[in-house]
């Protein structure tokens, strides 16, 4: 896994693609009948990319604090980004667009030191190769419910017609990995539709890295990827290893212009918060309009994000996650040296902040946006049995950032909280 990663703390997400002609659910809109797939397919007309403008994306994605970005290059759909040569379904030869977007963003992203995702469907729904097969060779004992876009309806599986289809996908992926500049993730999406074995896995993933061994890939690689990838649900407790979630600024990952459920600044501060306490990162997804523009609410979020991170920055990057909530009842972070405790304060004090079974001595406490020194005080305690007391941090409403409050507790030694029993618990 590169350190980069765990590093970065905030992605950004772009859905892009001719879904935002009508506003509809990329792909998943013809895959479950809300409209026939030649329906979805005339948005391929309307699609101009007329306002596209990467070098504004790339503003507003570095404002944004984020240190890696993800373009859709390919949904389900089938449809391109790209001058991909292995086909003629992409923006280049079938919309008004009639231009690669993806060089442009890459060119754009990279100017601007931000790390480099593509995001790349495995399967297509519109390939004629796709459904050549089963999942996992089974055919399942009612072909009615076999969906079109997935398994060969007449029952019959074809082989050569799934190796082709995988050569296709390598040849795609050839294209991206080896004319726009680096690429440093690949965001795999799909994986579910076919077996590890179907996907020529580990045999793929060697392939990809023979082109980047250092480019590192999401979890939706039937087990090969290497990184965990919760979507849209906040995970309750930290998954294992190094993980990111990815979630939409409102309901849609697409421009849906009708989609007015906003998470208001304040709920993404918390969630970003919430993951980087716990040691993830969070891909936050926006959806450009099929002119290339962005809406507004979408960009204040974005720019409000930054902004709250630009305060704060020294507690979001490269930190380490925090202490567990038994000890502080909300989010924290660490630094690799674990000298250095910062604490996130959700909501305004009541009197005090409370800080448990800390076996350290504190040596300052400050607010991180205003620099302020607050003080401190412990009460209770058996030192007779190692057992520390409860410090009250004093913090008032006053103090506080509107959004969410930082304080930082600086300490001479690596910090130590009471395990029980005399025990001493460190964190990794």
């Amino acid at each position: 896994m590169q350190s980069w990663f765990e590093d970065a703390k905030l992605g950004i997400f772009i859905h892009y693609g001719i879904y935002a002609v009508d506003g509809v659910a990329e792909s998943w809109s013809f895959y479950n009948g809300n409209m026939t797939y030649e329906q979805y397919m005339k948005q391929l007309g309307g699609f101009t990319a007329s306002s596209f403008d990467a070098e504004r994306w790339a503003d507003l994605i570095e404002k944004s604090g984020a240190k890696y970005a993800v373009l859709t290059t390919k949904h389900h759909d089938g449809v391109a980004l790209w001058d991909t040569q292995l086909s003629d379904l992409n923006v280049v030869k079938k919309t008004p667009a009639g231009r690669d977007l993806v060089k442009p963003f890459a060119d754009a992203i990279a100017k601007r030191d931000i790390r480099l995702g593509l995001y790349y469907s495995l399967i297509d729904w519109s390939h004629p190769d796709y459904p050549s097969v089963y999942q996992g060779g089974r055919i399942p004992e009612d072909l009615s419910q076999v969906n079109r876009f997935s398994s060969p309806a007449e029952g019959v599986e074809d082989e050569d017609r799934w190796q082709r289809f995988l050569r296709f996908n390598d040849g795609q992926l050839r294209e991206l990995l080896t004319n726009y500049g680096r690429v440093d993730l690949l965001w795999f999406d799909g994986d579910w539709e076919r077996s590890a074995d179907q996907w020529n896995l580990p045999a793929f993933k060697q392939y990809l890295k023979s082109f980047n061994p250092d480019v590192i890939a999401n979890s939706r690689l039937q087990g090969h990827g290497d990184y965990k990838t919760p979507e849209q649900g906040l995970p309750i407790t930290r998954p294992e290893g190094p993980w990111e979630f990815c979630t939409t600024i409102n309901g849609s990952w697409g421009y849906v212009p009708t989609d007015n459920r906003y998470k208001s600044l304040g709920m993404i501060i918390r969630m970003f918060c919430d993951c980087i306490s716990m040691g993830g990162n969070m891909l936050l997804d926006i959806g450009p309009r099929e002119d290339g523009t962005i809406d507004k609410r979408q960009e204040d979020v974005l720019l409000g994000l930054g902004e709250w991170i630009r305060q704060h920055a020294e507690a979001v990057y490269g930190t380490r996650e925090g202490i567990m909530t038994r000890y502080y009842l909300g989010g924290s972070t660490l630094t690799p040296d674990k000298k250095t405790l910062y604490l996130f304060v959700y909501d305004d004090p009541k009197e005090h902040v409370c800080l448990k079974g800390l076996c350290n001595p504190i040596k300052r406490i400050t607010v991180l946006h205003s620099g302020k020194e607050l003080s401190h005080h412990i009460h209770g305690g058996v030192p007779w049995f190692d057992i520390p007391g409860t410090t009250w941090i004093g913090l008032t409403a006053e103090d506080t950032h509107e959004h969410v409050t930082v304080l930082k507790l600086e300490f001479d030694e690596e910090v130590k909280f009471y395990g029980g029993a005399g025990a001493v618990v460190t964190h990794n």
